[in-house]
């Protein structure tokens, strides 16, 4: 299926059909902008749709597909961001960040003990008010640090980060780019058997949502495929001590502040509703069908634990596999949450990026392990 895969994306990045990709993506950014009714969004989606209008026209010519793939990251991602940036535009999210940054400084929790409205609730782990604590706007750190580590990770690469799922958190300001962008290094390092890294890199991206502790197992699996028992206990001891010396002092300071907005926030357990509410699976489960929330957090268990299964059955033994495994979790997650948006969807969309245009890290083991643990490589 994979090899299909790819011989489809070869075939797209053909001048002709890439011509077309550049101007679905400007149908979709003017859509955006005449259907949300959130101003940073309009915004984006009417600056976007020019940009890539004009990479579909440059498309249409070998020579130029480059300077169509520049064009389209400046119209989609450097002017949209540089427009809202000097106007103090971003979304809602930017602002709980830069607030928990401002409150870590001022009282040292990131937290309301007693949140009244939406915008008081920080629903997002300790690490991620750091954002809030640089000076400048968070986004450009953010986005930093999600280009730095795809970058890093092998993953840099023009068509991606133009990609309208990618594109508009980058301009509006997506607190998920960080995390996404920190899981795909941490795979690529557990498959070059850099353990001691690896755990680093996936321990900060832990300490800054719930969202990247899927992460942590598959890693694991990996490294213990590839490198064996050792390497993988010393991976673990890093990538959890590093998430929890990060969380840990913040829950003790303040347990029902934190309980709050971290835990009771996010699964709906408070009077005051998340605002994630897109169409997907879970939502309409939960909002049109009787006993639905039950059902789709039931589901939602079972595929958390088919996929943690797998990785014990036949665990991965690639780096491409990994991202893929991880990819297929999230993104079932992504459709089943009651509280979801579609903007998650950035986390299948990346890692299935790196399962199958990422480094090959692992065709055969570097360290041979146990005879059973070779014959799971996937």
């Amino acid at each position: 299926m994979r090899e299909r895969f790819e011989r489809y994306v070869r075939h797209i990045r053909r001048p002709g059909e890439e011509r077309y990709a550049w101007a679905g993506c400007a149908v979709v950014a003017l859509g955006l902008a005449l259907v949300s009714d959130l101003g940073p969004h309009r915004v984006w989606g009417a600056v976007a749709a020019t940009g890539y209008a004009a990479a579909a026209v440059l498309a249409c010519g070998a020579r130029s597909r480059p300077v169509a793939r520049l064009v389209s990251v400046a119209g989609a991602v450097v002017v949209p961001l540089v427009s809202l940036v000097a106007a103090g535009l971003g979304q809602l999210e930017l602002t709980v960040v830069e607030r928990s940054g401002q409150s870590l400084l001022t009282t040292g929790s990131p937290y309301a003990t007693d949140p009244a409205a939406v915008a008081d609730f920080n629903p997002y782990l300790p690490g991620m008010a750091l954002f809030g604590v640089l000076p400048g706007d968070a986004r450009w750190w953010m986005g930093g640090v999600f280009v730095a580590a795809l970058a890093a990770a092998g993953l840099g690469r023009a068509r991606l980060f133009a990609c309208p799922l990618v594109a508009l958190p980058l301009a509006v300001g997506g607190i998920d780019l960080p995390l996404v962008g920190l899981m795909c290094l941490g795979i690529v390092l557990a498959g070059r058997g850099r353990s001691g890294r690896a755990g680093l890199v996936l321990g900060a991206a832990a300490a800054l949502k719930w969202t990247a502790w899927p992460a942590l197992p598959v890693a694991l699996a990996l490294i213990a495929v590839r490198r064996g028992g050792r390497p993988a206990l010393r991976y673990a001891a890093v990538a959890l001590s590093t998430a929890t010396a990060a969380v840990l002092p913040f829950a003790l300071a303040d347990p029902v502040g934190f309980y709050r907005n971290v835990i009771a926030f996010p699964l709906g357990l408070t009077d005051i509703t998340s605002p994630a509410a897109s169409p997907l699976p879970g939502h309409l489960l939960a909002a049109y069908v009787p006993g639905g929330r039950v059902i789709a957090l039931a589901l939602l268990a079972v595929s958390a634990l088919l996929i943690a299964v797998s990785l014990v059955v036949r665990p991965p033994g690639r780096t491409r596999t990994a991202a893929a495994r991880l990819a297929l979790g999230l993104g079932l997650a992504t459709a089943l949450m009651p509280a979801t948006r579609f903007g998650y969807l950035i986390y299948p969309l990346v890692l299935g990026a790196l399962a199958f245009r990422g480094p090959q890290h692992g065709r055969t083991p570097v360290t041979p392990v146990a005879p059973f643990a070779e014959k799971t490589l996937a």
